[in-house]
């Protein structure tokens, strides 16, 4: 008991801080190691208003057309061209609209480059002959602007930010540990070298 009191009064005060940042570090690093890649690719889509319809009109339907895209009707037609099921396309397909432009972002996410592009430019591509068979009723005609690409490297986990994240809450966890922590008790000779208190009536030192 003495040398484990011994050990701990040569260590600073701070060392839980210093131990959480260090684990949290080496857990981060860890994930950051092993976890499998997402790689993430996106295809662009445009809405354009044919002869005689208001331009205005093409940014609503593209606002329409962007939240039915992971839809049944869009993604079964995507998976007879990628074999993928189609809660698995659901998955892995996300949408994004812009407010001030009639543009539709298909972003497929994969663990493997190729795989991610090929399912953003299917989804792509069956999102525009869904929406181009009521061309004459709506107006609007949407093109496969730009097709997505296999990227070079994967979007996540990223190593350096599982480390960041990893740290700080190690080190978060190792600060709560260090202000909730029983203070030691004092030591017998410091309690036996204080001066006791004066009794009533006598005389002070």
């Amino acid at each position: 008991m003495a040398r484990r009191r011994a050990v701990r009064s040569r260590l600073p005060g701070w060392w839980p801080v210093a131990l959480g940042a260090a684990l949290g570090l080496a857990g981060g690093g860890t994930y950051g190691a092993l976890a499998t890649p997402e790689y993430t690719a996106t295809s662009y889509v445009v809405a354009v208003a044919k002869d005689g319809t208001d331009p205005a009109t093409a940014l609503g339907f593209a606002q329409a057309y962007g939240r039915i895209t992971t839809g049944g009707a869009v993604l079964g037609a995507a998976q007879r061209t990628t074999g993928t099921p189609v809660d698995d396309l659901r998955a892995s397909v996300r949408t994004a609209t812009s407010p001030d432009a009639p543009m539709i972002e298909v972003t497929g996410a994969d663990a493997r480059a190729g795989r991610a592009a090929a399912t953003a430019n299917a989804v792509a591509r069956a999102l525009a002959e869904h929406a181009n068979r009521s061309e004459r009723s709506t107006g609007v005609r949407l093109t496969v602007f730009a097709r997505a690409v296999p990227p070079t490297a994967p979007t996540s986990p990223s190593l350096p930010i599982s480390l960041a994240v990893g740290g700080c809450a190690g080190g978060l966890l190792g600060a709560l540990a260090l202000l909730v922590r029983p203070r030691p008790a004092p030591e017998p000779h410091q309690a036996s070298t204080l001066d006791p208190l004066p009794t009533p009536g006598s005389e002070p030192r």
